[in-house]
């Protein structure tokens, strides 16, 4: 090629020169990087298990896993300053490749001889330089095998103790950012929170990691766990929320956004009844991410440990037998493919559906499931087959309805028809939940079954219905021992198309009135803001003696629903000396304005 080159050069044709170069460096461009691709199935490893990676990586492959997040903390890869032992991150990066997997690079937390105090998660470090060379040495031993790198794990959390968290932490993203481009030029800095607390990114780019990373990584386990109950609509908005939250701050939106944790327990022994719900959680976590533009989904985790009372996450149980979510995975990342292709949407009998396209050699394949507590059917006018969540196949024909429920099916071989109308609709918003996007007032009339109008109460069972012959409504039920004080409060999440980052501006007002009318009861409001959740202005509203229903309203400037937690707002009755009766709550957006 060089010879070739000259020849062209020294015949005097620049052009030539110029267009010949312009090409090698297209070819270039466009070649696959050996430490990328386009699969989002990736586990998660928690410290505690990471030790037994080679007995489950083998089975994680078998299952569709392609990536991982397991990585050595500082203090392990540097014990003492100007000492190195990359022992465990190289034996845990051969292990990976020879299954077939790539790694994630993490920096994880302080080495105890470089932190403020002596110990891991105390912010700052003593000498920001020991950061950048931690971090250089890293991408530079590991720049040919690991592309991407996530600064700390949940520092807005438990996993850091920092006096002014958003600037500690740009401080750190940014100089990982500048030491990693020293080391290697194409490697990508993530930044990383727990939850979805857009308001901590917000903060921290603010402070100073603007323009010095990558990609963006979120834990949004709470929001799964209001997916799960039905409010799928607005875990499909948290792709959007965070490229508001980056055009906002002037950040590229195009960028790659992943979620390196998310997960739901089952118990230790075996459980048909939770083990199931496992499974079919895992499928929509990946589905409604992928769908909606996440890259990466990163299960938490591959084995245990336990948590709490008896359960763990894990995809494999402590005497390392396959859980049904284990099988739920395989199943799902050989349907719809290890690199799955999104086509687009449909809504059949207002059912949660979504095409992929040419997933399988018997062509489309539709993943639709039906809301919790209800049964549906959906046609399709063709001959198909239907797997179910853990690959039995059965042929459906074309004159018969599929009978659905909140349990994910695969339809294989979707027809023309249906995959056009999909795709028809990829670039359309999701339809479930309804279309609020330009009303003023939202709301959600509390009762046994609540009428939802661009407002969902999350976590009903914290209240109790009241059933009256002719009306219901429903009380907070303080004195319930076994909600553990979560009966003092009634969770709610606005449709984001209503209200999502950037509507600072709200008016929150409740309808309620005593369960006694000679009890006094009193409560306030919690909600999502810019800083976090806080009790809003005004505080406590104490409602007025007598049997009728009254209303209050609270005023807030500095509103971020979000979902960081997976709800927006909630009434807060502790404290009252008896049980408050909700009726409505509404949120209201300020008149625009010409």
């Amino acid at each position: 090629m060089i010879s070739r080159l000259k020849r062209f050069f020294v015949a005097g044709s620049s052009f030539t020169l110029s267009f010949v170069v312009a090409g090698v460096a297209l070819a270039q461009s466009q070649q696959i990087d050996p430490r990328d691709d386009n699969s989002p199935f990736a586990i998660a490893s928690g410290a505690e298990w990471a030790g037994d990676y080679p007995r489950f990586n083998p089975m994680l492959q078998k299952a569709g896993v392609r990536w991982l997040r397991i990585a050595d903390e500082w203090q392990t890869v540097q014990p003492k300053q100007g000492e190195w032992n990359w022992s465990g991150m190289d034996a845990k990066l051969a292990d990976a490749k020879a299954n077939g997997m790539r790694l994630t690079g993490g920096f994880w937390f302080f080495a105890r001889w470089s932190s403020a105090n002596g110990d891991t998660r105390t912010s700052p470090v003593k000498d920001m330089q020991f950061w950048r060379d931690y971090v250089y040495e890293s991408v530079n031993r590991y720049k040919v095998d690991i592309k991407y790198w996530e600064v700390w794990n949940e520092f807005n959390g438990s996993f850091a103790n920092s006096r002014n968290k958003p600037k500690e932490y740009a401080d750190l993203v940014r100089e990982a950012y500048i030491a990693a481009r020293k080391a290697d030029p194409t490697a990508k800095i993530g930044i990383s929170c727990a939850n979805f607390d857009l308001g901590f990114f917000d903060a921290a780019i603010k402070a100073g990691a603007a323009g010095h990373f990558d990609f963006v990584c979120v834990h949004p386990y709470e929001n799964l766990g209001m997916a799960i109950e039905g409010n799928e609509s607005s875990y499909l908005s948290l792709v959007g929320s965070i490229k508001k939250m980056l055009a906002d701050n002037n950040q590229p939106t195009d960028m790659p956004l992943w979620i390196t944790e998310i997960g739901v327990q089952a118990p230790v022994a075996p459980h048909p009844k939770k083990d199931a719900e496992q499974a079919d959680a895992l499928v929509k976590a990946y589905v409604l991410s992928v769908v909606q533009g996440f890259g990466k989904i990163f299960w938490f985790e591959a084995r245990g440990p336990a948590y709490g009372p008896g359960t763990d996450h894990g995809l494999i149980r402590k005497d390392w037998t396959p859980r049904p979510a284990y099988d739920a995975m395989k199943v799902l990342s050989e349907t719809i493919g290890v690199e799955p292709v999104y086509a687009g949407w449909l809504n059949l009998n207002n059912t949660y559906g979504f095409v992929f396209d040419k997933a399988v050699s018997d062509g489309a394949v539709l993943v639709i499931w039906a809301p919790p507590g209800e049964t549906r059917t959906a046609s399709f006018g063709a001959d198909v087959k239907v797997v179910d969540l853990y690959g039995v196949v059965t042929a459906l024909p074309a004159q018969s309805p599929l009978k659905l429920s909140r349990v994910p099916t695969y339809v294989v071989g979707v027809p023309a028809d249906h995959v056009a109308t999909a795709k028809a609709n990829a670039g359309k918003p999701f339809p479930w939940g309804g279309d609020f996007a330009n009303v003023d007032v939202v709301s959600c009339r509390l009762a046994a079954t609540n009428v939802d109008k661009g407002i969902k109460q999350v976590k009903e069972g914290t209240t109790q219905a009241v059933n009256l012959l002719d009306q219901s409504y429903r009380r907070s039920d303080i004195g319930n021992a076994s909600l553990r004080g979560e009966g003092h409060y009634a969770y709610f999440r606005v449709d984001p198309l209503f209200a999502s980052f950037g509507n600072k501006e709200l008016k929150i007002t409740v309808v309620a009135k005593r369960t006694d009318p000679k009890k006094a009861s009193s409560f306030g409001i919690t909600y999502e803001s810019l800083s976090g959740y806080k009790g809003a202005p005004d505080g406590r509203w104490t409602v007025p003696a007598g049997d009728e229903w009254h209303e209050h309203t609270w005023t807030v400037t500095d509103a971020n629903f979000v979902g960081g937690w997976g709800w927006n707002f909630r009434t807060d009755a502790g404290g009252s000396p008896a049980d408050v009766l909700f009726k409505e709550v509404r949120v209201e957006r300020p008149a625009k304005t010409e």
